[in-house]
């Protein structure tokens, strides 16, 4: 019998094959099907994940430079957000493994990573970001 957990990580995995299927495919600036961001729609400004559709698409058919400049908070935050997921994913990490876990998602981590947000947000709608 399957357990639970393995069929919601299949659920998960069919999931994100299609949505990596129809992003790659096409393009979200180029088709109205996909959602429009309504913090932009609303006030006419850039939310630090205004593009990130567009880079996924990118990203996705191997064009960095392009999913760069729709959103590079995005791209640069991947492998970040990819050492968090392995990090979730440890059964029985080491006190080393631990140390680090705590340094890069910590309350100081949060904090910065915060900031940087923010920074980016400011600077995508009254700098050349």
């Amino acid at each position: 019998m399957i357990s639970n957990k393995t069929i919601k990580w299949i659920i998960a995995l069919v999931l994100i094959s299609i949505f990596a299927i129809l992003y790659r495919t096409y393009n979200p600036g180029e088709n109205n099907y996909f959602p429009k961001c309504p913090f932009k729609e609303l006030t006419g400004l850039k939310c630090p994940g205004c593009g990130s559709q567009r880079a996924i698409h990118h990203l996705l058919n191997l064009d960095l430079r392009d999913a760069i400049k729709e959103n590079a908070l995005l791209v640069v935050s991947i492998p970040y957000l990819i050492v968090g997921l392995a990090f979730e994913l440890l059964k029985n990490p080491g006190e080393n493994t631990l140390k680090w876990r705590r340094i890069l998602y910590g309350k100081k981590a949060i904090i910065v990573v915060l900031i940087i947000i923010i920074a980016f947000w400011i600077s995508r709608n009254f700098g050349n970001f």
